[in-house]
């Protein structure tokens, strides 16, 4: 054991690791060949991809190998801290709304995030989607400036929502208890033993496979485009094949490296959710840029901005979260049990029924 990784977490994001820092050395490769027939942005964009994935991973594995779910927590803190700066310089606010921004950068985040690391569901699935909306409404109208009221308010609480309620459930994995899996030896549900370090680390790896197949299958197979007012390189062709592979990389990690409780299908299922909400959170990045009249912005690496690189997590982290803890979370040894009995009752009365005749 490495702090919060098992032996097959730790190959898998050694694993994961390894495949980014060689297609980063391909796309620096492919930027010395001018004699290649791709287009040198092209190029540029995939290296910067590669990068921006490589320091995100490399930081969070420090974070893994400490023993605590603290360090995790603060890690993906300080990214929303850092997304929702960026967002707010993407939406000019009003020096009215100074006061509200206080709020919404630091003291709603450190709430939030606080709640994660104690693992307090009840409230932190509750605090910004009610509370923050609230607070944000009321304290915008004591400004007294109501010009564009509801365009700033739903500016601000999208924010807040996307770079730190929605991102704060990729570390709220590591809080899950008793997670129950299926045991097909003896044809039960069991409680899961693995560490919930790998709940996380295939969600991020299955985003990363998805935000790559869409990138180069858009760039070489992609023929009909989504939405070309809003990017014109997404393609219906990069969308089902970005679902294809994340599915079969997604069904290869549990069959080899059993991170996860999900069976085989399940985890196919589940990487199919996750690439889907990954092109969903990225689709949403570039409408806000192309609203925003913007085509980069600043940020964390290359000079392209760390909502680029979160976006596509931001939306699948909370849809993973709450199907997994919906479907495999339990109170305790006794709801395993109860939950082993309702399905050999099932079983009984499809069998006295003749269903299986």
């Amino acid at each position: 054991m490495f702090g919060l990784l098992d032996k097959n977490t730790a190959i898998l994001l050694l694993s994961n690791l390894a495949v980014l820092a060689s297609l980063f050395g391909i796309g620096r490769y492919l930027k010395k060949r001018s004699s290649v027939d791709i287009d040198a942005e092209t190029v540029r964009s995939f290296s910067r991809n590669m990068m921006a994935w490589m320091v995100v991973c490399v930081v969070l594995a420090l974070a893994l190998m400490v023993d605590t779910v603290v360090i995790t927590v603060i890690f993906f803190w300080f990214v929303s801290f850092w997304a929702q700066r960026e967002f707010v310089t993407l939406t000019p606010t009003k020096p009215s709304d100074h006061r509200t921004l206080f709020f919404l950068i630091l003291v709603f985040p450190i709430a939030q995030y606080i709640l994660v690391g104690m693992g307090a569901y009840d409230l932190y699935s509750i605090v910004i989607p009610v509370y923050g909306t609230l607070f944000i409404g009321a304290r915008i109208a004591f400004a007294n400036d109501p010009d564009e009221f509801l365009e700033r308010t739903a500016k601000l609480q999208f924010g807040l929502l996307i770079c730190v309620y929605a991102l704060s459930h990729a570390p709220a994995l590591l809080t899950l208890d008793m997670l129950m899996t299926w045991d097909s030896s003896d044809g039960q549900w069991v409680q899961w033993m693995g560490a919930k370090a790998g709940l996380l680390l295939y969600l991020v790896v299955i985003v990363q496979i998805s935000d790559m197949t869409h990138f180069i299958a858009d760039r070489t197979v992609g023929r009909h485009v989504i939405a070309p007012k809003v990017n014109e390189f997404k393609s219906w062709e990069g969308l089902m094949t970005a679902i294809v592979v994340s599915a079969i990389v997604g069904l290869l990690i549990q069959m080899f490296l059993p991170v996860t409780p999900f069976q085989l299908h399940g985890a196919a299922v589940m990487a199919i959710i996750i690439s889907v909400m990954a092109s969903s959170g990225s689709m949403t990045m570039c409408a806000i840029k192309k609203d925003r009249g913007i085509a980069r912005h600043g940020g964390l690496v290359q000079s392209r901005g760390v909502l680029d690189r979160i976006a596509s997590l931001c939306f699948a982290a909370p849809i993973y979260f709450h199907v997994t803890r919906f479907f495999l979370q339990v109170g305790g040894i006794e709801d395993i049990e109860k939950a082993n009995e309702r399905l050999e009752a099932v079983f009984q009365i499809s069998w006295q029924t003749g269903f299986w005749n």
